[in-house]
Parts: structure tokens; C-alpha cells; sequence
């Protein structure tokens, strides 16, 4: 069973590599992790930006350029366009943000002509290796989705489970969390985590075991589960946790990150191909950790 990152790293070395399309390379977090990938075998990569910046910065980390091809755009929105291109024609597998914006990947992500754009929700996936929780973790949304209602929330489940199955867990145990896990009327998210358990029992939401409302403590501690006298195949032992909205699974996906010292990756799903979609403040360490996650994403399609 996969249980950390270094089993991730593995797994995406045994099936890539794969090619990464980065929008706006520039970056020295973004090539570094790209250069680690490379070294590892887990990806190759298309650089897409300022070529110039891109080698300037190659040369200040010892990365060897030549064993990349690098389109030369200036411009921040033509760049991303054509490392949405690159992957929409089949010349890579991923897309990866560099030093862009969000809402300017996204964009050219979700262009009727040249896009990836599906009929699912994208939503954000993150997955996290930390001495806490005996295996990884997966958090949803903390970074698309705003207040997601009942049925976007069922396919930001889908999503989730779909990407927990590209690292082997074949049936994860999906935990909704609210501030309680009972169900309270005056609590719409409550009343929403229990219909959506109800709609996995009613086999319309497949690939995973839904339970809900759980509160955090209950959804990843067994003791918590048995001091309170919740008997549910996901209680304590939750593989996915779905946030309540993007306020809960951003604090929860900073905590971790910042307080818990969490090994983290993220990524974005529900296009035609994963998009590595990481903030300015991860490493270059979580980026390459979001390399490897997207690899798997890429293989499992």
C-alpha cells in the first residue's frame, strides 16, 4: 500500500514519464522541481516562456537545458495558451503554472478551442504524507470550487476518487467534514453530508465508501470515533476528506502544510489532463511531489 510521497515517487517513476507542458517557466521553484522529476525519470518537459529567463535561471541551478525544448513567449496569456496547446494535440500529457496567474492558466484550461475543458467540475485535489496519519491523505476543494451545492459536490467527490484510485486505493473512504457530526437543520453542510452518503448507499455516487457528517477529530481518529459512539466504515480511518467549502479546505490545507510540517502535492482535475496548479509558497520540494501526482493522474487516464 502507498503511504508516502517516497512510495509516490515510485510509483511515478515505474509508470512515466510522462510530459509536462509549464506555462510561463521562469520560475526557479517550478524548474528546479522539473529538473528533479527529469533526474528521477518521472518527466520530461516542454518549457513555454521568456526563453532568455528560462536558461538564465537553468544555469543558476546546474540544470542541463539541453535536454529540454523551450518555446519562446513573452507574453504571460500566449504562453499559457500554448502549453494548453502542447497537451490538447498530444505532445504532452500535463500542464503545469509556472509564474502566472491562476485565472490566466485557467483560462486558456478552459478555452472552447484550445482548452481541456470537459462536462466535470474542475476541482482541487490535494494529498498529504504526514506523521499523524499512519497514510496519506487527500483534502477537497481548497482552492476552485467557493461554495460548492449538493451536486457539485458529488462530482468533486468523483473526482477525488478517481485520483485516489490512480495511487492504488481502490475503494477510499471518503469522510464529509462539518464543524459537528450530527445533523443539524440550521447547518445546511450537516444535512448536505448525509445525503450524499445516502446517494453512495443509492449507488449514485461509485468508486468509493461515502460517510457523513463527520467532524475532523471523528473522520481521522478512531478514538475519537469510538468516544463518541460512531460506528461507520470511514470513521477514524478516512482516505478523503470533503470540506464543508473552499474557506474550511484552504484553512485545513494550510494547517497542515504550516502548522502539522505536512508533506504536501496538488493538483487540479476534472479536464482532459491533470493540471499541476501550486502556490508561489510551496516548495520546490511539494512541486515535484504535484509532478509525480499528476504522472499517476496521466497514466490512470
Amino acid at each position: 500500500m502507498i503511504k508516502s510521497f517516497n512510495d509516490v515517487l515510485k510509483l511515478a517513476k515505474e509508470r512515466g514519464p510522462k510530459t509536462i507542458s509549464v506555462a510561463v517557466a521562469q520560475d526557479k521553484d517550478v524548474l528546479t522541481a522539473v529538473k528533479n522529476a527529469n533526474d528521477l525519470g518521472v518527466a520530461d518537459a516542454v518549457l513555454v516562456g521568456d526563453k532568455e529567463e528560462i536558461i538564465k535561471i537553468a544555469s543558476e541551478i546546474d540544470m542541463d537545458i539541453n535536454k529540454f525544448k523551450i518555446e519562446d513567449y513573452k507574453d504571460m496569456t500566449k504562453a499559457s495558451i500554448k502549453a494548453v496547446e502542447l497537451v490538447s494535440a498530444g505532445k504532452a500529457h500535463i500542464v503545469m503554472k509556472g509564474l502566472v496567474d491562476t485565472s490566466i492558466i485557467l483560462k486558456a484550461v478552459l478555452d472552447k478551442e484550445i482548452g481541456l475543458r470537459t462536462d466535470k467540475v474542475l476541482s482541487h485535489v490535494a494529498m498529504f504524507d504526514t506523521e499523524q496519519y499512519d497514510k496519506l491523505l487527500f483534502v477537497t476543494d481548497a482552492a476552485m470550487n467557493i461554495a460548492p451545492d449538493l451536486n457539485q459536490k458529488k462530482q468533486i467527490i468523483e473526482n477525488a476518487a478517481f485520483v485516489a484510485h490512480s495511487v492504488d486505493i481502490d475503494n477510499p473512504k471518503v469522510a464529509v467534514v462539518c464543524a459537528k457530526e450530527k445533523v443539524n437543520p440550521k447547518m445546511p453542510a450537516t444535512v448536505e453530508a448525509k445525503e450524499l452518503e445516502e446517494m453512495n448507499k443509492r449507488g449514485e455516487i461509485n468508486g468509493c465508501i461515502v460517510g457523513g457528517p463527520f467532524a475532523l477529530d471523528n473522520a481521522v481518529s478512531k478514538d475519537a470515533a469510538e468516544l463518541k459512539g460512531i460506528n461507520h466504515p470511514v470513521a477514524g480511518d478516512a482516505d478523503i476528506i470533503l470540506a464543508p467549502d473552499i474557506e474550511g479546505g484552504n484553512i485545513l490545507y494550510k494547517a497542515l502544510n504550516f502548522l502539522a510540517k505536512s508533506k504536501s502535492a496538488g493538483i487540479i482535475v476534472g479536464a482532459k489532463a491533470p493540471v499541476v496548479l501550486t502556490s508561489r509558497a510551496d516548495s520546490d520540494e511539494a512541486k515535484l511531489n504535484s509532478i509525480a501526482f499528476a504522472v499517476l493522474m496521466a497514466s490512470k487516464k
